[in-house]
């Protein structure tokens, strides 16, 4: 709410009411699941609505855990708690490696190991739960490389969508020379350890002080992302191509890792050739950690309206059928 006050130029704005969580988001729950595939442990935070219009499997980003989509501190950056009040059943899966699967980790370094588990642990959640629509799968960062290759699967026909931010094909130049003297330096000295931080949390005031970091979401990386990490540029491309269904692809506009600018989205948007659809964004306001940023609710928003669009796509699809 504004007010201007006598004597005064402009509107006084009252920050706390700004920032208070709207009551919807207050009421889903969020409530952790540890669901066993062929003995292997898959933890899941999981938010429902009682009759969805659709499925969201949420993948996050390297070093992370599923909470990176619902931090409970601040509700309305919460990806479980936004998609549940607008009608959709949002599932966050500790990516293979992550989470109860850690301790696992040496035993799926296998990609197409890694997308089975993730498409079980979907399969056995949904199985007595409506999934509305359909699924729609989101993916950040290197969590990207899960969802393309989830949706490139012959099965992936079926999906509403995707949604993929916080990743790219060429590097930014800054992280660029970084990575190269990594992958120069027999051990990686701190210095490039907290340059590599300063870029995935760069500019800071992008971002709540306390989340900084991950507090609340960071977690040790699985051995097999390292190499995840240097194929994806030239796979990017391959896997791509294979999408078969709508796209919505988000970068930051402050994005520290992955080029950023109209030449970079096009470049995007033209590797996926069988496609129905993609869309591309450049985000205002925001860093690479898109989830927790400051401007959460608002990408959210905008990613829960490609979801949308992509059920109204399939309903309309149904009907004339």
């Amino acid at each position: 709410m504004t007010a201007v006050e006598p004597g005064l130029a402009g509107p006084v704005y009252d920050e706390a009411a700004v920032d208070r969580t709207p009551p919807a988001l207050s009421a889903p729950s969020v409530t952790r699941l540890v669901v066993d595939v062929d003995g292997i442990p898959m933890s899941v935070l999981l938010s429902e609505a009682e009759q969805p219009r659709g499925v969201i499997v949420a993948l996050h980003g390297g070093a992370a855990i599923s909470a990176y989509f619902d931090d409970p501190g601040r509700p309305r950056h919460s990806l479980l708690r936004l998609g549940t009040a607008l009608g959709f059943t949002v599932i966050a899966v500790d990516r293979p490696g992550y989470g109860d699967s850690a301790s696992h980790a040496a035993d799926l370094t296998s990609a197409e190991r890694r997308v089975d588990l993730v498409y079980a642990v979907v399969d056995r959640l949904l199985e007595t739960r409506p999934q509305g629509a359909g699924v729609f799968l989101l993916g950040h960062s290197i969590g990207c490389e899960l969802v393309l290759r989830m949706a490139g699967r012959p099965r992936g026909t079926d999906l509403l969508g995707v949604e993929l931010a916080g990743t790219g094909r060429h590097h930014h130049p800054g992280i660029q020379e970084l990575l190269q003297g990594r992958r120069e330096a027999a051990a990686v000295p701190k210095s490039q350890g907290r340059a590599l931080f300063d870029l995935l949390w760069t500019p800071s005031r992008l971002y709540p002080s306390e989340v900084i970091g991950g507090a609340g979401f960071a977690s040790p990386t699985p051995g097999y992302e390292g190499e995840v990490a240097q194929t994806w540029k030239e796979e990017f491309a391959e896997l791509a191509g294979a999408v078969r269904v709508p796209v919505h692809y988000t970068l930051s506009d402050h994005e520290q890792v992955w080029r950023t600018g109209p030449a970079a989205l096009a470049d995007i948007a033209s590797l996926f050739t069988a496609a129905p659809r993609v869309c591309t964004d450049e985000f205002a306001e925001s860093g690479h950690n898109l989830s927790v940023g400051l401007t959460a609710m608002a990408y959210h928003l905008r990613a829960l309206s490609f979801v949308e669009e992509c059920v109204l796509d399939r309903l309309t699809t149904r009907r004339a059928g």
